[in-house]
């Protein structure tokens, strides 16, 4: 396993800082793009924390709890191909689109960011710069290896949410997002059912129908390929010992499905 990062040159990142992303690239890869958008809570050291305390960027407001580590460990299980943001979703939600105000999020959870506060649009455009683009050539390049050459990748994108938001509890292990195109959310949704006592929910809790989904939105819709996002709860997660446990099943899972060459047509074919 090769960890490609590339340093684009920007008023926001200094000398030293991280990549705004990270390609993850295996030897004999198959056609399967991993993107996980939320994988990194660091925050720019120009943007000073954003103002927020240590404690706040360590919780679930500022990333995906684990996805990160999973969506790594499940890349060279499946031999796929892995695009990671580097950065902090409260400097800018790689998730959404630019003009959605959440991709700047003023407030987070009942949790005031300072740093987002009046953002002027060249600070704006900056952050889209420096991060939010690069990374989207990534998932748009390591996608286009497959493409250019003929092939429909599977597309999956992994995030994680919170066990409990504005005070509701929220009982699913796994969430499977998806809106029209079931040929991957089915089957996968079935598998893990099948595995044992999962909890799986169907467009819980997040939706894939919903219009925040510019990942899925914007890579794998448009080139027909079939794909789901997968949302992994973080109390699950949030140790060495459980990433490792989830990203078996979902592998295992996924491997039970993996050989349907219908899969691998694209839907605008």
């Amino acid at each position: 396993m090769v960890a490609v990062t590339q340093q684009a040159p920007s008023s926001l990142l200094s000398a030293g800082e991280a990549a705004p992303f990270e390609v993850v690239e295996v030897e004999a890869a198959r056609p399967i793009v991993l993107a996980c958008d939320h994988a990194s809570n660091r925050v720019p050291r120009a943007l000073d924390n954003l103002g927020l305390a240590n404690a706040h960027l360590q919780q679930h407001i500022a990333w995906d709890i684990g996805a990160g580590a999973v969506t790594k460990l499940l890349s060279q299980q499946l031999k796929a191909n892995a695009v990671l943001g580097n950065y902090s979703r409260l400097v800018i939600d790689l998730n959404r689109s630019l003009e959605d105000p959440t991709a700047f999020p003023a407030i987070s959870d009942g949790i005031l960011v300072p740093g987002n506060l009046g953002l002027r649009v060249e600070d704006r455009a900056e952050r889209a710069r420096a991060l939010f683009k690069p990374y989207h050539e990534a998932v748009r390049r390591v996608t286009h290896d497959w493409t250019s050459a003929g092939q429909f990748p599977v597309f999956v994108s992994i995030h994680s949410f919170t066990p409990k938001l504005h005070g509701v509890r929220r009982p699913w292990h796994i969430g499977v997002l998806w809106d029209k195109d079931p040929r991957l959310a089915i089957p996968f949704m079935e598998a893990l059912r099948r595995a044992g006592d999962i909890i799986v929910g169907d467009n819980e809790p997040y939706s894939g129908r919903h219009p925040a989904d510019f990942t899925i939105d914007h890579h794998a819709e448009p080139l027909g390929l079939a794909h789901i996002g997968i949302e992994i709860r973080q109390d699950l997660i949030n140790d060495v010992s459980g990433q490792q446990r989830w990203a078996s099943v979902l592998a295992e899972a996924l491997e039970s499905i993996l050989g349907s060459a219908a899969l691998y047509r694209s839907l605008c074919a």
